[in-house]
């Protein structure tokens, strides 16, 4: 009985059995000590964005493979510049006859400063550009246990729940109770390595471990272990780090709609008191549109002979200018171009 024992131990050690993850050279996605050890100290409820809760994400700077659109404002300009360009990796921008610029680490507004000084320096004559960022390179990245995994673009508003979802959900193997978001830190900095809820996210709408992905961030869907397979009454049992109080909500309609995050703008600088300093110029009061048609236009002179008080008509207004749907950017700002 004994040598039956140990000759079965020894044919599985030898060929592997992926169900039962029983091999001399083990294989699949593992936490590493290192990582068990700082998931333990993670806290449950992190105080940060997550669904229900998103923010913008922080000024994009540039870097070496943005996508760009460069045009000019005015579409009268003598300028002529190359439409969509990718930074290169020496982090320059090819400007066609106007030579290559160095803009990595700009933002976008520093990046349409630089470009018009160039432009200035070159044909000696001002110039409005406009840069818009077409494709960014900022990545977050999705490893273990899912159908595809890899590096997928972040367009700003995703949450682990996206990114899980992206790359082909779960596969058979995946273990649903060790699974982390690690963000990237400084060297000989503090981790930030945090458990994800994943049953309680698909399964009960529970946002508290749905974080808002940032730049570079890594979910890690680890693989079953031999002693899970083994004990499958526990498949259905909730993570320890996730077990909370879950009850049903008995009015539906009275929670909450989600509102997009509001961005507060800085506030405008206060205007100067000139009745308290008289040394401040005042500026000149401006002449309102109604009143220059007054004052150039002849009187309107009914069948009496009397003149009749001039009022602007809807006809001659402005026309109103035809806006275009754009859509936001990753830090929540709209890039408007000059009207035709």
């Amino acid at each position: 009985m004994i040598r039956t024992l140990l000759v079965c131990c020894c044919l599985l050690s030898s060929v592997g059995c992926s169900s039962l993850g029983i091999s001399l050279y083990p294989t699949g996605h593992l936490l590493t000590p290192e990582s068990e050890a700082v998931l333990e100290q993670a806290p449950s409820r992190a105080p940060l964005p997550r669904e229900l809760d998103l923010s913008v994400v922080p000024v994009h700077y540039l870097q070496p493979g943005d996508v760009l659109l460069i045009e000019a404002v005015e579409f009268d300009e003598n300028v002529r510049l190359p439409a969509d360009q990718k930074v290169m990796p020496d982090g320059t921008l090819d400007l066609a006859g106007f030579g290559r610029l160095q803009v990595a680490g700009m933002t976008l507004e520093e990046a349409e400063a630089a470009i018009e000084q160039r432009l200035v320096a070159m044909q000696a004559s001002p110039a409005q550009v406009n840069v818009r960022l077409l494709d960014g390179i900022e990545r977050y990245y999705v490893l273990g246990e899912v159908q595809s995994p890899g590096a997928y673009p972040l367009v700003g508003h995703e949450t682990v729940l996206d990114g899980i979802l992206q790359a082909g959900g779960l596969t058979d193997l995946a273990a649903p109770c060790r699974i982390l978001l690690a963000r990237p830190t400084a060297p000989g900095s503090c981790r930030v390595v945090l458990p994800i809820c994943y049953r309680q996210i698909t399964q009960l709408g529970d946002t508290t471990t749905n974080y808002q992905l940032q730049p570079g961030d890594r979910i890690y869907i680890a693989s079953r272990s031999c002693c899970e397979e083994w004990m499958f009454w526990k498949a259905k049992q909730s993570c320890d780090r996730c077990c909370g109080a879950q009850q049903a909500c008995c009015a539906p309609q009275a929670v909450p709609q989600y509102r997009p995050v509001a961005v507060t703008l800085p506030a405008s600088p206060p205007l100067p008191n000139w009745s308290q300093d008289p040394q401040l110029e005042r500026p000149e009061p401006l002449v309102a549109q109604d009143e220059m048609i007054e004052s150039t236009a002849p009187p309107t002179i009914d069948s009496s002979g009397e003149s009749l008080p001039l009022r602007p008509t809807t006809e001659a207004a402005a026309p109103a200018i035809e806006t275009v749907p754009r859509r936001p950017l990753r830090d929540g700002e709209l890039d408007f171009e000059a009207p035709l």
